[in-house]
């Protein structure tokens, strides 16, 4: 095996790393890629669903300021 490593060293080419540690250590990196997209997209879902709450509160209080204003117009009108 050292007969190998000294044949390659003196062609000129380079040991390179094969086999189950070189694919886990891939793995890990797409799965860590994935994981870091998964998280942005969170983070953008999170943003859209704060402001369609704002604009649902919005819609809130603005059908509720519409039927107090009915109401205190009714009122007004019953007064002599």
């Amino acid at each position: 095996m050292n007969e190998l490593r000294e044949i390659r060293r003196s062609t000129g080419y380079e040991e390179f790393q094969c086999g189950p540690s070189v694919r886990l250590e891939a793995h890990e990196r797409l799965s860590k890629m994935q994981i870091e997209a998964l998280h942005d997209r969170m983070d953008r879902i999170e943003l859209v669903l704060e402001r369609l709450e704002k604009r649902l509160w919005l819609i809130v209080f603005g059908v509720v300021g519409v039927i107090l204003a009915q109401a205190f117009q009714s009122v007004i009108d019953k007064l002599p």
